[in-house]
């Protein structure tokens, strides 16, 4: 088969993700510190997140579903996966084959894998404020419980990245679940959870957007390097005389002869419309504004003072992700995870 090159390209760190680990397991204090990779490891390639993290010393990940356990087979010795979504009807097969434990999350699943599992351990989430996924408490306290080998016992914070009066209360009704429910762990804090302090570690933290590159507290600011790089090929360089428009809708008019770089991507590739207006790339240290909206798989950028930028050249965006987000209203989760299949996936050191 002929390899075809793609016009985009993520150049992911993955020095900067393994510091990014180390960072928050040893803000983790005692407990041991794993990684949520669901959703493709961020968008990031969950295999490739899986194995790097490996190899800086994780060993416990956290899947969203069956199908996203069942690519990361085979496992590598020591390595432990858990499912949060818990186990469906539908998902008995995968969850007695595959070496990887649900997290079960209500009084269905729990019976389910009481009548199917076979006695084998699983996880299990508590709901202590976010109504989301998980037995409520008064569920969990009321013997729903009782006989299961319990592998870790998680709960989920909803206020983390805020300063919230509900992280508080959380924690405590964490710590009465943990005094009354016996389970071999207990794991509560995410990546914003990690800076609340060590209260919140318990046995086991799973951070996801801080390796990332994400900043989900002010505390992590200058501690977390950026991982994601997303680079575009410009597929063409074009002149635009004084007062001539580009792009949908005619929003944006030269004040001056204008040289303009039109890079291959666009909203198809996660690259929104909301980006119009403040979205920025760089070539050779100058940087380039987005002149425009944003097409389906064709954005321009504003070269004219960029020197000699041509054809078949890289533009690198601007990607910080709290920088990006305030810029453009995304999430960071967003940023991240919104970034589709058309861009090749490139680890460097």
């Amino acid at each position: 088969m002929i390899a075809i090159p793609s016009p985009l390209r993520l150049r992911l760190d993955r020095t900067a993700l393994a510091a990014n680990w180390r960072w928050l397991a040893a803000q983790s204090g005692t407990a041991a510190c794993g990684a949520a990779i669901k959703a493709d490891g961020y968008g990031l390639g969950a295999r490739a997140v899986m194995q790097h993290l490996v190899a800086a010393g994780c060993r416990d990940f956290f899947v969203a579903s069956w199908a996203e356990a069942a690519a990361l087979m085979p496992l590598a010795e020591g390595v432990s996966l858990s499912v949060l979504h818990g186990v469906g009807e539908a998902d008995m097969v995968a969850a007695r084959t595959l070496p990887a434990r649900p997290v079960l999350g209500s009084l269905q699943q729990v019976a389910r894998w009481r009548a199917a599992g076979e006695g084998r351990p699983c996880d299990v989430m508590v709901d202590t404020g976010m109504s989301r996924l998980g037995l409520r408490i008064d569920e969990a306290l009321g013997g729903a419980l009782d006989g299961l080998a319990i592998e870790t016992l998680l709960s989920h914070l909803a206020s983390a990245d805020e300063e919230s009066a509900q992280n508080a209360q959380q924690l405590a009704a964490f710590r009465e679940v943990r005094g009354r429910i016996p389970a071999r762990r207990y794991s509560f804090a995410n990546s914003a959870g990690i800076c609340l302090g060590r209260d919140y570690a318990f046995d086991l933290t799973r951070p996801g957007l801080a390796l990332y590159g994400g900043t989900p507290r002010p505390e992590v600011a200058g501690q977390i390097r950026q991982v994601v790089y997303p680079e575009a090929r410009v597929l063409q360089v074009r002149s635009v005389r004084v007062g001539e428009t580009v792009g949908y809708g005619a929003t944006w008019t030269a004040s001056r002869g204008s040289r303009i770089a039109v890079a291959n991507m666009g909203y198809a590739d996660g690259y929104l419309r909301c980006h119009a207006g403040s979205g920025t790339a760089t070539w050779q240290s100058h940087r380039l504004p987005l002149a425009g909206r944003v097409s389906m798989d064709l954005v321009a950028f504003d070269a004219t003072d960029a020197g000699a930028i041509d054809e078949g050249d890289w533009l690198t965006l601007d990607y910080d992700l709290p920088e990006t987000a305030a810029r453009c209203g995304l999430s960071q989760y967003e940023l991240l995870t919104g970034l589709g299949g058309r861009w090749a996936r490139e680890w460097v050191d």
